[in-house]
């Protein structure tokens, strides 16, 4: 053999003895699930592959049973900690539903009406500011605040959830502001559009409708939910999430922006240095009855099976669920395949609306990506993922398309049920 050859083939073998000696580390899988869902697996870690996210947590239920509950990566880089399913997530806007669940057992007791005014349910809260409210403000009903037609556009006067600083300083209230003093300063602005004509997505809406349930239960918010939705499903490791890194549960996933984004300053006065975005760069506190519940995929999934009592105990009736999954009135998605009912995004099948829909919800905060899917073909799953993309964030997309088709590929376990087992 010539000395050129056998260079090349040394390095060669050089090469391969690396590989071999240095595979790339696959992320760790916990958890169990039934047989027949193997496809499942190989969609969530091509997802956390594809997205750069360092760890997931999915469940799932067949017509209200337990079928897969499964962590996948890392919970913490620096621990290597994995996800388990007993990891607890930040749910983001998940916790929309949570809020419509709240207000219609409220209607069910006769409680509220869903064309109340809105605002005069909550007349303790006043305009911190001089100013001449808005007249269409009283106009608002309980429904479209649920609906995200109440008149706000986070596009064209941003979203006040996000404002902690610059509201605290307009109603002289300490930093950053709480929930009651951003509702007081939006009495005194203007809407963007007249309340039920369209629909644009407002977190500020839900945050209202938190204070309507503390006003008609007489319980905080976070007391009604524990006692009246949380506890009869037996959900004990659900709780409002705080902000900052040294508040956390030693349970919950770590919050990571992509690599390359910048450190923040705090919303909280006195805070040294800069923070990375998810441990400071909102205030979560404020943000109850839309963004703040902490909780496990099993947990959330499991609310979705009780909804209806495809799992008991039923959280509502039969003719609160068609209210759930209703279209809005027009001239509010017309003609559109999808729709927001009420806390949930609904596409009805064959004309068909309630349980003969599929219903979906996405959620974002820095650090966290969550989503939801109840399907009219038995399927329920719940993903969540400790990363988020600071703009045009496709992941929850993507998770919608690839668990559906890997679902689409399994047979539905015959049966079988994890949450009468143990899940580790």
């Amino acid at each position: 053999m010539n000395r050129p050859v056998l260079r090349l083939c040394l390095f060669l073998a050089a090469c391969a003895s690396v590989l071999a000696a240095d595979p790339a580390p696959k992320p760790p899988v916990t958890g169990a699930a039934l047989p027949g869902l193997e496809a499942v697996d190989s969609a969530m870690l091509s997802l956390l592959a594809k997205h750069g996210s360092p760890g997931g947590q999915l469940a799932v239920t067949y017509r209200g049973r337990l079928v897969l509950s499964k962590g996948y990566g890392l919970a913490d880089r620096e621990t290597a900690a994995p996800v388990t399913p007993d990891s607890l997530s930040r749910i983001a806007s998940l916790s929309k539903l949570v809020t419509a669940l709240a207000i219609l057992q409220l209607v069910e007791e006769k409680k509220l009406d869903l064309d109340a005014r809105a605002f005069a349910l909550i007349p303790h809260l006043t305009p911190a500011r001089p100013g001449k409210p808005d007249p269409r403000l009283a106009e608002i009903t309980v429904r479209q605040l649920l609906q995200h037609t109440g008149g706000w556009d986070r596009g064209v006067s941003g979203d006040p959830m996000f404002k902690p600083a610059l509201i605290a300083e307009a109603t002289r209230t300490p930093a950053p502001a709480g929930v009651e003093a951003i509702i007081r300063y939006m009495l005194t602005e203007p809407l963007d559009f007249a309340p039920g004509t369209r629909y644009a997505y407002s977190n500020f809406g839900y945050a209202v409708l938190g204070r309507i349930v503390e006003t008609l239960s007489g319980r905080t918010y976070a007391d009604y939910v524990r006692a009246r939705i949380f506890a009869p499903l037996g959900i004990t490791r659900a709780f409002l999430g705080r902000t900052a890194w040294d508040q956390r549960d030693p349970a919950e996933l770590h919050y990571y922006d992509p690599p390359g984004a910048k450190t923040v300053r705090s919303v909280f006065p006195g805070t040294p240095g800069l923070v990375a975005s998810p441990y400071g760069g909102f205030h979560l506190e404020a943000m109850d009855a839309h963004g703040q519940w902490v909780m496990r995929a099993t947990d959330y999934v499991r609310l979705l099976a009780a909804l209806d009592g495809t799992r008991p105990p039923a959280l509502l009736s039969p003719a609160s669920i068609a209210l759930l999954t209703e279209r809005p009135a027009p001239p509010v998605s017309v003609d559109a395949a999808a729709y927001y009912g009420l806390g949930t995004q609904v596409r009805p099948i064959n004309g068909r609306s309630g349980t003969g829909a599929n219903w979906w919800h996405g959620g974002s905060l820095s650090g966290t990506i969550t989503h939801s899917v109840r399907l009219a073909n038995g399927w329920s799953w719940v993903a969540f993922f400790n990363t988020r993309r600071p703009q045009g964030d496709t992941l929850a997309g993507d998770a919608d398309k690839t668990i559906n088709a890997a679902l689409g590929t399994a047979t539905p376990p015959a049966r079988g049920d994890l949450f009468t087992a143990p899940i580790r």
